[in-house]
């Protein structure tokens, strides 16, 4: 099991907590330590889609303009990483975006 996100983003450390106190291990990849590669963001939008992958109340994305809004490309994600929500969990092929309780309940 992956969970993609950043170090500091409250909702990654919520999430990492609840795995830790289920123990469930998980490896934590940190995108802005390690990029995303092409590859692996792309599954990610092919598993969730581009809407449910892309966090609308970020200031990265509160910047961009409204073309950009329009049409989030890989380009863009890849370049501004902080767009994408987190975390994100890979288990397999099953891929999830954001943390509650409830969505990551069936995984202990």
């Amino acid at each position: 099991m992956k969970m993609y996100g950043i170090k500091n983003c409250d909702t990654v450390k919520k999430a990492q907590k609840y795995l830790q106190l289920n123990n469930i291990e998980f490896e934590f990849i940190d995108f802005r330590e390690q990029p995303l590669d092409e590859k692996t963001l792309q599954s990610f939008a092919d598993s969730v889609g581009w809407d449910k992958l892309i966090n609308k109340r970020s200031t990265t994305y509160r910047n961009l303009t409204d073309v950009q809004k329009a049409d989030i490309t890989l380009e863009l994600a890849l370049k501004n990483p902080t767009l994408i929500k987190r975390p994100v969990l890979v288990t397999g092929a099953d891929v999830r975006v954001g943390f509650s309780e409830k969505s990551y309940s069936d995984l202990t």
